[in-house]
């Protein structure tokens, strides 16, 4: 009985820490390119709000390779206030892609994926 209390107590607290935190809603975190030409850098910014309770900070943003570049909002981002991630990916070779940039944070959900992807021509 009293472990079952305890274990209780524990997912309870835990629970709330979770519900404590930023939580970053995007508007989107797929954007497809379509098909863009060789040789010529594109940019998508994804723009998000903090929908929970406390600030969120970004700690790093890291696309999975370095044909992606990314800059992000630096600063706390404090509940129902906006932020940014913008994403430049050089289109280098003549191909299809689909990249995820990791965005990493002390929200809710650590770490966020976002996708990029299109055609090269």
């Amino acid at each position: 009985m009293i472990k079952t209390v305890l274990v209780c107590l524990v997912i309870s607290l835990f629970a709330k820490q979770q519900s404590d935190k930023g939580i970053l809603v995007f508007k989107t975190e797929v954007h497809d390119f379509g098909k863009i030409p060789h040789g010529q850098p594109v940019t998508f910014i994804f723009s998000f709000t903090n929908k929970g309770k406390r600030p969120v900070i970004i700690f790093d943003v890291k696309p999975v390779c370095g044909c992606t570049i990314a800059e992000f909002t630096k600063v706390p981002i404090n509940p129902n206030s906006n932020g940014l991630v913008k994403v430049t990916f050089n289109a280098a070779s003549v191909q299809e892609f689909n990249k995820a940039i990791a965005v990493n944070t002390n929200s809710s959900s650590p770490t966020k994926y976002l996708t990029i992807k299109g055609e090269v021509y």
